[in-house]
């Protein structure tokens, strides 16, 4: 199957792992030289007969020892803490952050125990390429020191432009043309067109089988309509509850009058069955299936992150052009926000441990300062040369036009087994990305890195102030409090995704006083004051 390479991360929390009392004392193992290696492998091929592996091990005179895992995240996450828990770890790992990366309790806690080693100095000596990276964006540096001062895992840095702002909604507006409406720019506009969309027939097939809207759960729907009613941070399944800074002070957004206004707005477009409810259950691929519907066109507009979540590119019918981003609506009292996604990754992709030898810990850590090199990152996340890139020629124009380009990305073989991709990609700086050449046809599959770049701008101007903003990206645990704040975290989170699916589906009543008291206190019941002020003390003390 032939894929463009669309460059970007989506980011990901882990959950904390139970303890190892006895691992931090394994002894390193005679490995007969090789570096065991843990990371995923795809069903494109082997690790081991992977071409870019062949190169490093050439370039850097490694014998790699793959152990493998899958990309299915369950599955991969279960093996590695496995594999830490029993003592049989290898000497480095390398992860993919939406897999199986380490989140930052864990690489405290093994840090501390002595099996993730510390690898400043390794980076002062034998990663130039790294450290002036971290010169270059300070804040990847501050991001992967831990409070004790050492760095013992290394985080991806991505400045995916699109990726700042996730929760867009894309809106077909070849349906918008036929029926004579204007995009809309506040939420009775929205609710407007959602119901011509539903009633109208835009398909012309004479069939109610349009589907006005739809979502996945790994993408809340709530997320890009709650802007209109107060900001809403970024949300997936694993991430923490929406929280605010309101001044110095850690508050939560999902009890405010503001969130409950956008619920009570949701939920009367879910009456008029305006949205899909399968939003809160369905997966990626259940919502492609509605945007690839095979009888003809039948989904209106879909909040996801791009268009080619609901829609399959290059399409026979050229359904995947009629989607447009609709930027932020603004809300009855004028608010008007874009939920904003911080470049800084907490999750480890790269460690070393204990069990690894002096002379692997060099070779490892110079293949990481080689994959934070352009060449090393195009050969390592894309692909070879000709195959997945070319190098920019004379007229060519760069994403960002003010900025001179440098390499070209081509449409290439997804089956081939020639890079590491995502276990490759640690640097990704938006002068980086910005550069590559893409052509001005935003609806061609080789312009649709422009086509996100427009939408994003579109939303640019409605990023919420940055005082605003709770960084939780950036705090470290308090390894006394770590364990009682995640299950505090994984408890109020679940509960208030839970809660708001069943406010917006009607089986609870938004508009109801005391079920609302009710939601509040049962998040109480749960220990969210506690959560707060561990949230606070850990924001305190960056």
């Amino acid at each position: 199957m032939k894929k463009r390479i669309t460059r970007g991360a989506i980011a990901a929390v882990t959950v904390v792992t139970t303890g190892l009392a006895l691992a931090a004392c394994t002894p390193p193992s005679d490995d007969n030289g090789q570096l065991v290696a843990f990371g995923p492998q795809g069903d494109n091929g082997s690790l081991a007969e992977n071409e870019f592996t062949q190169l490093l091990e050439k370039k850097f005179d490694i014998d790699f020892d793959w152990q493998t895992t899958t990309y299915d995240g369950s599955v991969a996450g279960e093996k590695r803490q496995v594999s830490l828990a029993s003592g049989d770890y290898p000497d480095a790992y390398f992860l993919v952050p939406w897999v199986d990366a380490f989140s930052r309790s864990e690489i405290l806690k093994y840090g501390q125990q002595g099996v993730l080693l510390p690898l400043e100095d390794l980076i002062d000596e034998y990663a130039p390429n790294l450290k002036e990276r971290f010169e270059e964006k300070p804040d990847w540096e501050q991001s992967v020191t831990a409070p004790d001062g050492h760095i013992y895992a290394i985080t991806q840095w991505t400045e995916c432009y699109h990726c700042s702002y996730p929760s867009k909604l894309w809106m077909n507006t070849t349906w918008l043309d036929k029926l004579g409406l204007e995009q809309p720019t506040t939420t009775e506009e929205l609710r407007e067109v959602l119901r011509a969309f539903k009633n109208d027939d835009p398909n012309g097939n004479g069939r109610p089988d349009e589907v006005a809207l739809s979502a996945s759960a790994s993408e809340p729907v709530i997320n890009y309509f709650m802007n209109a009613f107060t900001y809403a941070p970024y949300g997936s399944p694993s991430s923490p509850p929406p929280m605010v800074l309101d001044g110095d002070k850690v508050t939560l957004s999902a009890t405010t009058d503001g969130w409950r206004a956008g619920l009570q707005y949701i939920s009367s477009l879910a009456d008029e069955g305006l949205i899909d409810t399968a939003s809160f259950t369905q997966n990626g691929e259940a919502l492609r299936a509605l945007g690839d519907n095979a009888d003809g066109e039948i989904l209106g507009a879909a909040a996801v992150l791009h268009p080619y979540e609901i829609v399959t590119a290059d399409s026979p019918d050229g359904r995947d052009t009629h989607y447009d981003a609709v930027p932020p609506v603004k809300g009855p009292d004028g608010t008007q926000f874009a939920t904003y996604r911080s470049p800084v990754s907490p999750l480890g992709m790269f460690a070393l441990t204990n069990k690894s030898t002096e002379e692997e810990r060099i070779q490892a850590i110079k293949v990481i300062d080689y994959l934070v090199t352009e060449e090393g990152d195009r050969l390592g996340a894309m692909g070879p040369e000709g195959e997945a890139w070319v190098p920019a020629v004379e007229g060519d124009v760069a994403l960002d036009p003010e900025l001179d380009p440098t390499f070209k990305p081509l449409t290439y073989d997804e089956t081939s087994n020639a890079s590491w991709r995502s276990m490759g990609q640690y640097w990704d700086s938006l002068e980086y990305r910005n550069s590559q050449v893409v052509p001005e046809d935003v609806y061609s599959p080789d312009g649709y890195e422009r086509r996100l770049l427009n939408a994003s701008q579109e939303y640019e101007p409605y990023a919420p102030d940055e005082s605003m903003l709770f960084p939780v990206e950036k705090l470290w645990p308090d390894p006394d409090t770590s364990a009682e704040l995640a299950e505090l975290q994984t408890n109020i989170a679940t509960y208030i995704t839970q809660a708001q699916a069943e406010f917006v589906t009607g089986q609870r009543d938004i508009d109801d006083d005391a079920t609302w008291d009710a939601y509040a206190a049962d998040l109480e019941g749960l220990g969210l004051s506690r959560y707060l002020e561990l949230q606070q003390a850990l924001y305190d003390a960056l």
